[in-house]
C-alpha cells in the first residue's frame, strides 16, 4: 500500500464524507504545482477552486503569517484589530464601498449581505420587504440560508423546508428579472459571472439594466464575487467590466490568498443598519487572517497579478479555442480573465480523472463544462503544458 492509499484509507474510517474525493493526497504546493504523498506533481489548474490566486504558498502570505503568528493568533471583535483596520481600508480604496464585515467564508458572506438586505429595506421602506430574486444556476453557498438562495434544485434536494423569500428567474433574462418584482422584494443577487453553474458570462448590458431596475424599484443590489473577485476576470472585481456599482458586494476564496476568510462590502449608508448586537463572527477578520487578506490584496495590486491574468487569460481562451475546430465534442469556450469554461456535448467527469492521471488539475461543473481556473500568476509554458494534456485526452474520446 502507497503512502497516499493509506492516508485514503486513515480518512475513509473518520472524516464526513460530504465530498467526492479524487485519490490524490496534497502534501505540498509551490506556484501552480502540486504534489501528493507519493512525490507525484501535478499541474494545478483548479487552484484549490479559485482560492489559490497567487498560487500555493505565495512568499508574501507566508511570510506574513509567520510574522504575524508569533506576535498574535487571535483576540475577540470585541477589541480593534490593526490588520483587519488595513484590509477594510484597502477594500474600499479599490472598490465602490465604505464599510467591510469580515467572516470565514463565502456563505457566511453571503448571509450578512442577505441579512442586511432585510434589515436595511424593511428600515428604509416601513415595509416588510424581505425577498431576495437571485438567478437559475447561481451558486452562493451551503448553509441553509444560502442553499434557499441558491438557483440549482440538487444543492436544495434533501434539506427542504428552505427558508422562504427567494425568487428565481433565469441568468441574463431582463424581461423575467423585472416580472419577478413584487410588492416584498427588496434585493437582487447575482453572479457578475456564474462559475458553479457553468461559467456564465451574462449578456453586454445586462448588469446595468439590473442595475436601472433597481434603482426605479428601490431595491438593493448585491454581487456575490467569492468566486470572481480579487482579479480572477482579469479585473480587480468583476463589475467592472461594465462600470455598475452594487450596494453590496460578497467576497471571499482568495482574498488571502490561501487561508479562510470572507468579506461583505456594502455602502455607508446601507451598512449602518447592522449595528452593534445584530451580527458578528468570533474569528471573522482575525489577526492571523487579516494579516495574510493583507498581503494577498497588495501583491495583486501591487505585483502585476491582474496584468497577468488578462495576458494569460487571453492565450489560454486562444488555446482552448484550437480544440473546437478539431474535436466536435468542443462546442464553446467562454468566460473571462482565468475563469474558463469548455463546454463540451458530451459528459465531461471522465476526462477530469483521465486529466488527474496524467498530471493535471481540472473540474467539471453543471456535467460538461470543463473548468479552467489556474492561478493568475500561470505563465505561457504551464498553459501550452496542460493544453498538451488536454489535447492528448480528447483525441481519445
Amino acid at each position: 500500500m502507497s503512502l497516499s492509499e493509506e492516508w485514503i484509507a486513515r480518512g475513509d474510517r473518520h472524516v464526513a464524507k460530504t465530498y467526492g474525493r479524487y485519490p490524490l493526497v496534497a502534501t505540498r504546493g509551490d506556484g501552480c504545482r502540486l504534489w501528493d504523498a507519493d512525490g507525484k506533481e501535478y499541474l494545478d489548474f483548479l487552484a484549490g477552486v479559485a482560492v489559490n490566486n497567487l498560487g500555493h504558498c505565495p512568499p508574501k502570505v507566508v511570510t506574513a503569517l509567520q510574522e504575524q503568528a508569533a506576535k498574535l493568533l487571535h483576540c475577540s471583535n470585541y477589541f480593534h484589530i490593526p490588520a483587519q483596520i488595513e484590509l477594510a481600508e484597502l477594500l474600499c480604496a479599490h472598490s465602490f464601498g465604505d464599510r467591510v464585515f469580515f467572516c470565514n467564508s463565502g456563505a457566511e458572506a453571503n448571509e450578512a449581505a442577505m441579512k442586511l438586505a432585510r434589515k436595511h429595506s424593511r428600515e428604509a421602506s416601513g415595509q416588510d420587504r424581505f425577498e431576495v430574486i437571485t438567478a437559475l444556476a447561481s451558486f452562493h453557498g451551503r448553509t441553509i440560508g444560502t442553499i434557499s438562495a441558491t438557483g440549482q434544485e440538487k444543492v436544495r434536494s434533501g434539506f427542504e423546508p428552505v427558508v422562504p423569500g427567494f425568487k428565481f428567474v433565469p441568468f441574463g433574462d431582463l424581461q423575467a428579472l423585472r416580472a419577478a418584482v413584487g410588492p416584498n422584494t427588496c434585493a437582487v443577487m447575482l453572479e457578475p459571472l456564474q462559475g458553479e453553474g457553468g461559467v456564465n458570462v451574462p449578456p453586454p448590458g445586462y448588469l446595468a439594466e439590473v442595475r436601472r431596475i433597481c434603482d426605479e424599484f428601490g431595491l438593493l443590489l448585491i454581487f456575490d464575487e467569492v468566486q470572481v473577485g480579487c482579479g480572477r476576470t482579469g479585473r480587480l472585481f468583476a463589475y467592472q467590466y461594465e462600470g455598475v456599482e452594487p450596494d453590496i458586494m460578497t467576497l471571499a476564496k482568495a482574498l488571502a490568498g490561501g487561508p479562510p476568510i470572507g468579506a461583505m462590502v456594502a455602502r455607508e449608508k446601507i451598512a449602518e443598519s447592522l449595528g452593534p448586537g445584530t451580527h458578528g463572527s468570533t474569528f471573522g477578520g482575525n489577526p492571523l487572517m487579516a494579516a495574510a487578506g493583507v498581503a494577498a490584496f497588495r501583491t495583486i495590486l501591487e505585483d502585476g497579478v491582474i496584468e497577468n491574468c488578462v495576458a494569460m487569460g487571453d492565450y489560454l481562451r486562444e488555446r482552448l479555442e484550437e480544440f473546437k475546430g478539431r474535436y466536435p465534442i468542443v462546442t464553446e469556450i467562454r468566460g473571462r480573465g482565468l475563469i474558463l469554461g469548455m463546454q463540451l456535448s458530451v459528459e465531461g467527469g471522465e476526462m477530469v480523472k483521465e486529466a488527474l492521471r496524467r498530471g493535471l488539475l481540472i473540474n467539471c461543473t453543471v456535467g460538461n463544462v470543463l473548468r479552467f481556473l489556474p492561478p493568475l500568476i500561470v505563465t505561457r509554458q504551464e498553459i501550452d503544458e496542460a493544453v498538451d494534456i488536454l489535447d492528448g485526452i480528447l483525441a481519445e474520446q
